[in-house]
């Protein structure tokens, strides 16, 4: 079995190794989920964008907002092989939660200072040794290349529920929208000079900041056409009527503050039309809640107006099912004209939202850059990955970033171990970090007073700041109250990330003992119920069948030697594996099972020479809709890269699917420290 490999560089210039490292960090492991930030509402970090790339859609400048994820249910996923409690996925796709207040950054993001700074950071990080990712099933060489050189090298689409591949391909609106939209036609409510004049102040261009538009027939019939008509054909305007020297304006001005996110006025609203207008988001680096929020603040409406299926990774161009309560497919698609990073497409009107976790997968095509790997080593991994599969191991981005891993945290609240809790989080940590969360790590050591320490912080809506908030307002001997100031979402991710670090451990101690067979002892799901397995019966069965728990009260365990490791791992712990309940409910671990093996579907792959490293190799929806050429490769390119294609399930991570093509430690501090080794 192959090594692990080094990332090789080409087509980049960098001055130091410190900016090399944290640009290919981030670019190979900026998690296709929420972020790599332990927090699940923490806003992951920027990573700038090799010099040169644009796309159909240019970069917004506004922060992104992560999503979190539900607590643990009994209910066993037998066919998608995931834990029932579904959290981020490497894809972006976080399947039923309930929506948190999102944090703001807490200090592992952008503004670091330097890449040096990040890469002293990432070499007190975890490896994939850390967290129990010890195996791969394949016996083919590992090759290196470079993963998400740009963020156009990974594209994701969406897999409804019906099985279909979610795609955008279509911007008309449909014919009973127009109808319902504006009783009048646009060109009989606007003149041209005022239709300019609209549309350059809704794209900020208008220096006056408003429009007036005089009403000469002054009826209240026709007023409101003029606000229907502002704010059904440029969103983002809000409108107000003024009287001056006895005439009657109409004045449109861009919404501001509450206001901007107050509900808007109702209008009639068909009853033969479906409540809610679905629609296909296509997004370009720009994190799913980031684009919910900024769709939300053009149309005045609020977020939980919007739903979806699940949430995808900034880093990346994809393509998912939007739907949105009473909003016209013209409205929608107004947004188009005035938005960067995003296009709105596919519309149609139901009756029916959507739900979190009721897509069937995601679609991946991703680029490898540079690869090293000859023809056979390429042929010989993808061909292990679509007829064999890869270790269904949770992914680096689940267990943080820095010197404290999250997995460490919900170990101590499993244990009832408050002190420890606040310690492991507000502690001094090795490794750069921004200077406020230095000063206030410093002050909470020296004088453990909240209230001094959180006068460090001018960003107060960090995990630190409002665990200090709740130390300060409940004081230091009600730690659990004070605890629950931090959104729920992201308490419960500390502990599912303990789980996710047990499952991990218990697998590779399983196919390190019995391989890649089904044996007597292992479990199985028969109707989400879980079964052990005869010796008559491992021998009808494969490892594709064989699922092992996560520890929790509503689970079994497998009943040969490494099924009883649990209770050996649990007791080392000082955790009981006969009591997983918490006195504090939420805190409670029913449980869940996971498939050991994910087999990929729909797996294709080709090697590209190519000459221009700028030059995008995926042809995007939105090249296409635009009628643009596809990519034009040269064969006698002196880079290689590796397109691939497959398909995977909800809780699966594409990155350990790649990990086990390239054999290479997928962890951020190895890859620094491979990256400053090849430079020295």
């Amino acid at each position: 079995m192959g090594g692990f490999q080094g990332v090789t560089i080409s087509g980049v210039k960098h001055t130091c190794v410190g900016k090399l490292a944290y640009f290919i960090v981030r670019s190979l492991l900026n998690p296709c989920t929420s972020s790599l930030v332990p927090m699940a509402d923490a806003e992951p970090m920027l990573v700038p964008a090799p010099g040169g790339e644009k796309r159909a859609c240019p970069a917004l400048e506004e922060e992104e907002v992560d999503h979190s994820t539900k607590r643990p249910r009994v209910q066993k996923d037998e066919k998608n092989g995931g834990p029932s409690h579904k959290l981020p996925q490497d894809e972006g796709e976080e399947p039923e939660g309930e929506e948190t207040e999102p944090l703001e950054e807490d200090g592992e993001g952008e503004g670091l200072g330097s890449g040096e700074a990040f890469a002293e950071m990432m070499k007190h990080g975890l490896t994939e040794l850390d967290v129990g990712i010890l195996k791969f099933v394949s016996e083919h060489q590992g090759f290196s290349g470079i993963l998400k050189e740009r963020y156009s090298d990974f594209v994701v689409h969406e897999i409804n529920k019906e099985g279909k591949t979610v795609l955008l391909d279509d911007l008309s609106v449909p014919e009973e929208a127009e109808e319902a939209t504006v009783e009048q036609p646009e060109s009989q409510v606007f003149t041209e000079e005022q239709k300019q004049q609209l549309e350059q102040l809704q794209l900020f261009k208008n220096k006056e900041g408003d429009v007036s538009i005089e009403v000469a027939d002054d009826t209240k019939e026709k007023r409101t056409l003029v606000h229907k008509a502002v704010k059904t054909l440029y969103p983002g305007l809000e409108t107000k009527t003024e009287e001056r020297e006895g005439k009657k304006f109409i004045v449109a001005y861009h919404a501001a503050g509450q206001k901007a996110l107050a509900a808007p006025r109702k209008h009639s609203w068909p009853k033969s039309r479906g409540a809610f207008c679905h629609f296909v988001l296509y997004k370009e680096n720009r994190d799913t809640m980031e684009a919910i929020n900024v769709l939300s603040k053009f149309l005045r409406m609020r977020p939980n107006v919007f739903s979806y299926m699940g949430t995808k990774d900034k880093r990346a161009i994809t393509v998912q099912e939007i739907a949105v309560l009473k909003i016209t497919a013209e409205r929608l698609s107004h947004l188009n004209k005035c938005l960067n990073n995003f296009k709105l497409g596919n519309f149609c009107y139901k009756k029916h939202p959507l739900k979190l976790g009721e897509l069937q997968g995601n679609h991946f095509t991703v680029v490898i850059r540079n690869i090293t790997g000859t023809e056979e080593q390429v042929q010989q991994a993808m061909s292990s990955l679509r007829e064999t599969g890869f270790i269904n191991y949770y992914g680096m981005q689940r267990f943080g970033t820095t010197a404290v891993p999250t997995h460490q945290v919900g170990k101590a609240i499993l244990q009832d171990n408050w002190k420890e809790v606040i310690d492991l989080i507000l502690k001094p940590r090795p490794g750069a970090e921004k200077g406020y969360l230095v000063k206030c790590r410093e002050e909470w050591a020296q004088s453990q007073d909240p209230e001094a320490a959180l006068q460090k912080l001018p960003v107060k809506r960090c995990v630190e700041g409002q665990l200090l908030r709740g130390l300060s307002m409940y004081g230091k001997k009600n730690i659990i109250t004070a605890f629950a100031m931090i959104p729920r979402n992201n308490r419960l991710m500390y502990i599912h990330s303990y789980q996710s670090f047990m499952w991990n451990t218990m697998v590779s101690r399983r196919i390190e003992a019995f391989g890649l067979k089904a044996v007597e002892g292992d479990l199985v799901l028969r109707g989400g119920t879980a079964f052990v397995l005869s010796a008559a019966e491992a021998e009808t069965h494969s490892i594709q069948d064989v699922v092992m728990p996560l520890p929790g009260f509503d689970v079994i365990y497998p009943t040969h030697h490494v099924g009883k490791g649990y209770r050996e791992m649990l007791s080392a712990d000082n955790l009981d594996i006969d009591n997983m309940r918490h006195r504090v409910r939420d805190y409670s671990l029913a449980g869940a099972y996971r498939r050991i093996l994910i087999k990929p579907s729909d797996v294709s792959w080709e090697v590209i020479n190519y000459e221009d490293p700028r030059v995008s190799l995926v042809h995007t929806d939105v090249e296409k809709l635009e009628d643009q050429p596809p990519p034009v490769f040269n064969k006698e390119g002196k880079y290689r890269a590796l397109r691939m294609e497959f398909s995977l399930p909800p809780s699966t991570y594409a990155t350990m699917a790649i990990r086990e093509v390239l054999k290479m430690d997928t962890s951020i501090k190895n890859q620094t420290q491979l990256n400053t080794t090849w430079l020295n």
